[in-house]
């Protein structure tokens, strides 16, 4: 199976590193890059090739800009070998609109990922278009598990996909940022308050992703009445917590409609 990616950014790059613990040979996949270093810096890392012909290429990864992906079809059509794989990762960007740039001469995958990808923790919804085989369908969860989780959606869930995991690492970042800020304060200092910040985090996800109870049991087991947690989950709930991050998401997933 040969295999080009068009786009040699960050996400890229880690889709090709997935492809690569996934099982497929290095020799196998290609890079197209406009940006010649890079693409040397990538062939160099990972022993794959410079693409260009894309005529007997059997799956086509496009992780380029949105605003990129237009010029992309346009210089691409006819040239890529008809019922060949596309899998777009270019956010908002429908299935119509890339199969419409090939002329429908193939089958597309519409994918949402996230920047935890890059540690192959990522998590992905993925939408199938018409024409996908089920041994193509194979080939995508098998390289979308090897850089995390990987869920199919109806399309027009894309844009609540976009919302809950594309956006939802910042949202992490944000809280992150200010569980530390709240620390330093209460007088800790920058350094100590980071790393007692991060490593509960840390520490929090792998319990809610290995005991099998749910984040709500998780949170009671925790708060014991009147104490300190349930003071502050008593702050929480004044300020309305799920409101806020009800609003918050809504806002993702109405941006992510407009931009489609």
């Amino acid at each position: 199976m040969r295999i080009s990616v068009i786009g040699a950014g960050v996400m890229g790059e880690a889709l090709i590193a997935a492809l690569i613990k996934a099982g497929h040979a290095p020799a196998q996949i290609e890079v197209i890059e406009k940006r010649a270093e890079r693409a040397a810096e990538l062939v160099n890392k990972y022993a794959i090739k410079i693409g260009s012909d894309l005529s007997n290429v059997d799956v086509l990864l496009l992780v380029t800009k949105p605003q990129d992906v237009d010029a992309v079809l346009a210089d691409i059509n006819g040239k890529v070998k008809a019922g060949a794989l596309v899998v777009s990762f270019a956010a908002g960007k429908k299935i119509a609109t890339i199969a419409n740039g090939l002329s429908g001469m193939n089958p597309v995958v519409r994918v949402m990922p996230n920047t935890p990808t890059l540690v192959g923790k990522g998590a992905a919804g993925y939408s199938l278009g018409s024409g996908v085989t089920d041994h193509q369908k194979e080939f995508l969860i098998n390289f979308l598990g090897a850089a995390g989780i990987a869920v199919e959606v109806k399309e027009e869930l894309q844009d609540a996909v976009t919302a809950t995991s594309g956006s939802g690492p910042a949202y992490f970042f944000a809280f992150v940022e200010s569980m530390v800020k709240g620390a330093m304060d209460l007088g800790l200092t920058e350094d100590v308050a980071t790393q007692l910040t991060v490593q509960t985090i840390i520490g929090a996800a792998e319990l809610l992703a290995t005991s099998g109870k749910s984040a709500t049991t998780l949170r009671e087991n925790v708060t014991s009445p009147n104490g300190t947690t349930y003071a502050a989950l008593q702050s929480f709930s004044a300020s309305e917590l799920e409101v806020i991050v009800a609003k918050a998401m809504k806002a993702a997933r109405d941006r992510s409609i407009e931009l489609s």
